[in-house]
């Protein structure tokens, strides 16, 4: 049911529904003969369940009402009547009940009125219920979601306990940490002083490496020029004669070997003429020996040419002869 409508419901779908919703166990018979009890009873019961009226609400009247009658316990039950009809005559209106609703309904109830009343009480029952079950589940997420918005208050409340916490803490703390910072500058301090004397002593290393490079310069050139003069020292001490007669002996030894050497160099000198001379008279024997090769090598070709000539003719010869006719 999308919508509220009133139609009219039968008694038997009005049993049903009501046995249906837990609200009452009724049979056809007690809407044959209605009585005021049982009709009072039922509606009572379809306003608990409409939430229309509470059970703790029901059966009580005010005080200070019933101080103005003589006899209340006489007139309680007609408070309870009047309670009931006014909160039907609310509901009926809500509703839009074609019919309207008077206490004779509650008195001396018409089966017809009755059911009609009924079937617009039960039919917005039905339109509650869909309309309930269609809510519930954003229902059950608004409670989940109220169940997490605690949790998250809560979750919140904590870390805003540990905040102040660590708050008060900070507060405890912060001439501790303005001491060490403090300290910190005035080492910072230190520390740039020392940077700026170590950069001055970096200064003064270099400067000093490089007048010892200088200075291992010039010792190296120093050691070269000692060495230098040690050689030529050595060299002139060579050259100065300790003995003349060693120096005599020395040139007699030096001449006689040159002079060796002459005599080798001029037998070398007259062998290789020697063997110069040889080579050619055998180059000119080569030649003759060539010449005479040569004439030999003609002649025996010009021999073999006579013979080749001599052979042929012959042969010619002796075919001119075959040739010839006898006689």
């Amino acid at each position: 049911m999308s919508s509220f409508d009133y139609p009219i419901l039968s008694r038997s779908d009005i049993i049903s529904i009501l046995a249906e919703s837990q609200i009452a166990a009724v049979t056809d018979n007690y809407f044959k003969n209605i009585k005021p009890d049982f009709i009072s009873n039922l509606y009572t019961r379809l306003l608990i369940y409409l939430d229309a009226l509470n059970e703790e609400d029901q059966g009580q009247v005010e005080f200070s009402a019933l101080e103005q009658i003589e006899n209340p316990d006489l007139l309680i039950g007609s408070f309870q009547v009047m309670n009931l009809y006014c909160r039907l005559r609310e509901v009926m209106a809500s509703l839009n009940c074609p019919m309207q609703f008077n206490l004779r309904d509650l008195i001396k109830p018409d089966p017809r009125r009755t059911e009609h009343f009924l079937s617009g009480i039960l039919n917005f029952c039905l339109y509650k219920e869909t309309k309930m079950n269609l809510l519930r589940p954003i229902v059950e997420e608004l409670a989940l979601l109220d169940d997490q918005r605690k949790e998250w208050e809560a979750k919140i409340s904590q870390l805003n306990a540990e905040i102040a916490g660590y708050s008060e803490a900070r507060e405890r703390e912060l001439p501790l940490v303005q001491e060490v910072e403090s300290k910190v500058k005035e080492l910072r301090e230190m520390i740039a002083g020392l940077n700026s004397n170590q950069m001055s002593l970096r200064t003064s290393f270099r400067n000093l490496k490089e007048k010892t490079g200088q200075m291992d310069e010039k010792i190296s050139k120093a050691e070269f020029d000692l060495v230098q003069s040690v050689q030529e020292n050595a060299n002139l001490r060579s050259k100065i004669v300790q003995s003349p007669d060693k120096l005599q002996r020395a040139l007699e030894e030096k001449k006689l070997a040159r002079d060796e050497a002459k005599n080798a160099e001029r037998s070398a000198i007259q062998s290789f003429q020697e063997k110069t001379a040889t080579v050619e008279v055998y180059s000119k024997a080569l030649k003759k020996m060539s010449k005479h090769f040569a004439l030999m090598q003609a002649i025996h070709e010009q021999l073999d040419n006579w013979k080749n000539t001599k052979g042929s003719y012959k042969k010619k010869e002796i075919s001119s002869l075959r040739n010839l006719p006898n006689i």
